[in-house]
């Protein structure tokens, strides 16, 4: 493959390869081992691991039923028998594939051009239930209509700029407590799972039952349900066969995939699932004979289509006196939930790459990746869809060599392209993503063997954390729980030390993971510093300043054995997800 070679080695020496900082391109901080080919190939991987996000992201905000009015009688309270109303949601739905698709691409675009970090970014999972199924509330029965939800999350990408630019993002990121970091990854995870065992979103394995038993199984047909009751009968349960394709075709040949790590293997799985679906004469047929079968087929059959967004573009609205109080809840949990969503998977995604700085704790192109993510919050916003955020599937371009911008402009191109295959993701059923759902929360919960589970001031906010989201159903009503509970702990604590001069104290509070609200370098971020010093061309990093971290991180472990050096990275790393032990080995062999 000399060809290949040439032609890397020959773009690497461009203005393009010395501003992605390729291999050979003469910058002095050029990324090792980054080939134009190989970003490429990385690009194409990022996106073949998040593109079920085109359909899921719009399945999900579907189910709020977006800006169409449901018209609910005493005997139908969530119009699920109006089929006026299914159609409109319909609509919606095909609306939000098209904005998916959009502004992932977008998003993944300018922030590879802009930042040079190898993570793409689009709607995030969780946020997208948030507003699905909290604030806006499944069909519209939630306390926030959906046109004002979109408006508080058009203020926080406004808001998110002002932090990004003042380097706030980064410090309001480190002073929540790792174990509530960690949590609300697993927390998150369970409640995505949940989605994905239920009828509105996934396979259809539970459904809601009495105060008494909360959920019970279910997995009936849709024809089969007590038309009083409107419970899964016991002698029906568990004999719908569009769960058990679902689950077979879905789930079990997905996670065979994945245990091969082939390269977009949830996107097979959904791939598998439609296609099984997708003929009218079967059982588990996407598009039976009714209306609101013959409107999803005859727009399915198009194949390849611009679809216009007609009912979710700008339609926000600003009369939000009447929601004051729940307007302020959603926009300040979108941006917690989000603070920690984006700031934690770019920190993971960044020292994933080898791209962070040991001693300040910050990586290459972080002020501009906030800002790129906060600006496409805003837009996104525009066009309808829930908060963008960076994606941890980032890292399966990142597994295959990504290193550079390149890898997200590429995953940007790839979603560019499918907008004009809005009919194929739009009929993609839910029983297809259901177990989507539950493998990206099955990934998410890895997190819990981070938690620390030794001393109880941070693990029971943490399990708090975990259990309050998929049983309030509200990935906010966790965050409060947790967060509360970790300050009434910890204060308490602290109040019985020092009232009793340092003697009471618990047995194991050494274990306790320290807290700080300071940032190594300061709070401000960089540029800033450089623009109060006078320095002309702020917006460029200082030389030195690579170096001078290196040797403050190498004389600080220096006389440790790799033992003590390997517990001190760990630390350092405490306040982000920690990368693989390979991450280690520079500062390691230095020192050697």
């Amino acid at each position: 493959m000399g060809w290949v070679h040439d032609t890397n080695a020959k773009i690497a020496k461009t203005a393009m390869g010395r501003w992605f900082r390729l291999q050979g391109s003469g910058h002095p901080k050029e990324r090792k081992d980054s080939y134009f080919f190989t970003e490429m190939r990385a690009g194409l991987a990022t996106f073949f691991a998040m593109a079920y996000i085109i359909s899921v992201n719009a399945s999900i905000v579907a189910d709020s039923g977006g800006t169409c009015v449901c018209n609910a009688g005493p005997t139908d309270p969530f119009c699920f028998d109006d089929t006026e109303y299914a159609l409109c949601k319909g609509e919606i739905k095909r609306d939000l594939v098209t904005a998916t698709a959009a502004i992932s691409a977008l998003g993944s675009f300018m922030l590879g051009l802009l930042s040079n970090l190898p993570v793409a970014i689009a709607p995030g999972m969780g946020l997208n239930a948030y507003l699905a199924y909290t604030v806006v509330g499944f069909n519209g029965k939630g306390p926030v209509p959906y046109e004002v939800a979109l408006t508080s999350i058009f203020v926080e990408g406004w808001i998110f700029l002002a932090l990004a630019l003042l380097g706030m993002r980064q410090w309001l990121a480190r002073i929540i407590p790792r174990s509530i970091k960690l949590a609300t990854s697993v927390g998150i995870g369970l409640f995505l799972t949940l989605i994905g065992l239920t009828y509105a979103e996934g396979i259809g394995l539970v459904q809601g039952n009495n105060p008494s038993t909360p959920l019970t199984l279910a997995g009936c047909p849709p024809d089969s349900f007590n038309a009083e009751t409107g419970m899964c009968e016991d002698q029906f349960k568990m004999r719908n066969p569009k769960m058990w394709v679902g689950i077979f075709c879905g789930g079990v040949f997905t996670s065979v995939l994945m245990m091969y790590r082939v390269k977009g293997a949830i996107i097979f799985g959904i791939i598998l699932v439609s296609i099984i679906s997708w003929p009218r004469t079967t059982p588990v047929t996407y598009f039976p004979y009714t209306e609101e079968g013959d409107a999803s087929f005859d727009f399915f059959r198009k194949v390849v289509d611009f679809h216009q967004i007609k009912r979710t573009l700008n339609v926000q609205s600003w009369d939000v006196s009447e929601y004051g109080g729940q307007f302020g809840l959603a926009l300040i949990t979108f941006l917690y939930v989000d603070i920690l969503d984006c700031t934690g998977t770019l920190y993971s995604m960044a020292q994933y790459a080898d791209l962070v700085d040991p001693v300040t704790q910050d990586f290459e192109g972080s002020s501009m990746a906030y800002i790129v993510d906060s600006i496409t919050i805003s837009i996104g916003a525009l066009l309808g869809t829930p908060p963008v955020t960076a994606f941890v599937e980032s890292g399966a371009g990142i597994g295959e060599g990504g290193k550079t911008g390149l890898t997200a402009m590429a995953s940007g191109i790839c979603f560019f392209i499918s907008i004009f295959f809005a009919p194929i993701f739009a009929s993609i059923p839910p029983w297809a993503t259901g177990c989507v759902l539950i493998l990206v929360g099955s990934m998410m919960v890895q997190s819990v063997t981070k938690i620390n589970w030794k001393y109880m001031g941070d693990s029971i906010p943490a399990f708090l954390t975990i259990a309050l989201m998929p049983f309030t159903y509200s990935i906010a009503d966790g965050l409060i729980g947790g967060i509360c509970m970790y300050m009434l702990l910890n204060t308490t604590i602290w109040l019985v030390e020092l009232a009793s001069g340092g003697r009471i104290v618990p047995p194991n509070k050494a274990d306790k993971e320290p807290w700080t609200w300071r940032i190594k370098g300061g709070l401000l971020p960089p540029w800033v510093t450089r623009l109060s010093k006078g320095k002309r061309d702020f917006w460029r990093e200082d030389a030195s300043t690579s170096d001078e971290s290196e040797a403050e991180l190498e004389h600080e472990l220096q006389g440790h054995s790799p033992e003590q050096v390997n517990d001190k990275l760990d630390r350092k790393t405490s306040g982000s997800d920690k990368g693989s032990a390979g991450e280690k080995t520079a500062p390691l062999e230095k020192i050697a």
